[in-house]
C-alpha cells in the first residue's frame, strides 16, 4: 500500500470517505512488523505489555492498541473523535524519524500548500486572527498551557509540539489603522516526513481550535 493514499479526505462531512481512511490506517497499522522500530521514528513510547503505543496529541496522552487500532485517551477512556484516530494513525504508520531540521517553512512550502492554502488559511489562520488578533500576547498565555514556548516571530508567537516530532510556529501581527492584524503558522522543514498535506491542515485547525476553546475557558472575550 503506497503511503500517499493515507490521507484525510478533503471534502466537508464526507463520512464514507473518513470510515475509508481510517480503515486504510488500520490496514497499514497492521503491516507494520517492527512496532519499536516505528515507535522510535514518530517518538511514541512502547508499551509492549499492554500492545499499545503512548502518543502525544496536543498535550494529551493517547494509547493506540495494536493490531486492532483502537485509540482511547490514556486514563480517561473517552470516546476520541473519528478524525483524530486517523491523524494519528497516518502520524504513527507515516513517521520516517526524520531529525528536525530547526528550519522554518511556510505552507504554501509544502507539497501542494500553494492550491490548498485558501482552504488552510480559513480552517486554520482565521481562527487565530479571529480571537487572538486585537491582542495577539494572549496567544502565548494559551500556547504556555499546551506545553509550548514562546517564539521570536511577528507581535506575538509560540511554538507548539502538536504531535512527538510535529512543532507548530503560530505568528501573530496586531495590524494597525491600515493594515487588519494577520496571522501565520510555520513549519519544520521535515514536516513531510510525518505527515501529508491534508492532514497538516487538519492538525493546524485543531491546534487553533484548542487554543480558542482555553481562551474561552480562562473567561476572555
Amino acid at each position: 500500500m503506497k503511503n500517499k493514499s493515507l490521507t484525510l479526505p478533503t471534502k466537508k462531512n464526507d463520512e464514507y470517505g473518513y470510515e475509508l481512511a481510517y480503515r486504510l490506517a488500520c490496514e497499514q497499522l497492521a503491516q507494520i512488523h517492527n512496532i519499536e522500530e516505528q515507535c522510535r521514528k514518530s517518538g511514541a513510547q512502547h508499551l509492549p505489555s499492554q500492545q499499545a503505543i503512548a502518543l502525544q496529541y496536543l498535550s494529551q496522552t493517547y494509547l493506540l492498541t495494536y493490531p486492532d487500532a483502537r485509540i482511547s485517551l490514556r486514563d480517561k477512556g473517552e470516546e476520541v473523535p473519528l478524525l483524530d484516530q486517523i491523524l494519528l494513525l497516518h502520524y504513527f504508520t507515516q513517521a520516517k524519524g526524520t531529525p528536525l531540521s530547526n528550519k522554518l517553512i511556510s505552507f504554501k512550502e509544502l507539497p501542494e500548500g500553494a492550491g490548498y492554502f485558501p482552504t488552510f488559511y480559513k480552517r486554520a489562520i482565521k481562527p487565530l486572527v479571529t480571537y487572538f488578533g486585537s491582542q495577539p500576547r494572549r496567544l502565548i498565555d494559551m500556547a504556555l498551557s499546551l506545553g509550548g514556548h514562546e517564539a521570536d516571530y511577528g507581535d506575538a508567537s509560540a511554538t507548539i509540539k502538536a504531535l512527538n516530532r510535529v512543532p507548530l510556529t503560530l505568528v501573530l501581527w496586531e495590524g494597525d489603522k491600515e493594515f487588519p492584524p494577520e496571522g501565520s503558522i510555520m513549519f519544520d522543514r521535515t514536516i513531510s516526513d510525518y505527515l501529508p498535506t491534508e492532514d497538516i491542515i487538519f492538525l493546524c485547525q485543531s491546534t487553533s481550535w484548542r487554543l480558542v476553546k482555553l481562551l474561552k475557558s480562562a473567561g476572555e472575550p
